[in-house]
């Protein structure tokens, strides 16, 4: 009887966490967002201090590279999808060292993220914008973002799963 209390609670407690969206393509969009930045916050999170000097391999970045590439990018596509210049004026990956930095740092641009997303409704996602030497439109851009910060929280489960510590995506 405890067990199946303690399982009932468990489903209540993750359920009422984020009730995933899926009722139109932008909301579908901010949902799989929205999952993505908790599992790779929660994977910093996670990491010791000073794993995060940790590289796999001397060809690929180290875990808080890795970090910082994620908060530029996020802000480098967040901005066009917001139709503005992008409000992040450093790399993050090369100048932020630290944990904490690198932490502050993802948060800083997750939200940034989300609020560009939340200013995109599916009447506008057709709309065309310029990436790079590209065009795309807007539900476009922001699946292309979702598909790169996707992209690396695959490498960081890697370094997580090196060091012995289950991801984020796997305890649920």
């Amino acid at each position: 009887m405890k067990l199946i209390l303690l399982s009932l609670s468990t489903v209540l407690i993750v359920t009422a966490q984020a009730p995933a969206d899926y009722s139109s393509a932008t909301a579908y969009a901010r949902t799989f967002q929205a999952t993505l930045h908790r599992n790779i916050e929660k994977s910093a999170d996670k990491l010791p201090a000073e794993a995060f000097g940790f590289r796999p391999s001397h060809d690929v970045r180290t875990a808080g590279e890795l970090f910082g590439h994620i908060a530029n990018a996020e802000y480098n596509y967040c901005a066009i999808v917001a139709g503005e210049p992008n409000p992040n004026k450093i790399s993050i990956e090369k100048e932020k060292k630290t944990k904490a930095e690198l932490i502050e740092s993802l948060k800083a641009a997750f939200a940034y993220c989300e609020k560009a997303y939340a200013g995109v409704s599916d009447d506008k996602i057709g709309k065309k914008v310029k990436v790079s030497q590209t065009e795309r439109n807007l539900l476009g851009l922001m699946w292309y973002n979702n598909s790169h910060t996707n992209e690396h929280y695959g490498n960081l489960v890697t370094y997580l799963r090196v060091r012995g510590i289950v991801p984020p995506s796997s305890e649920r």
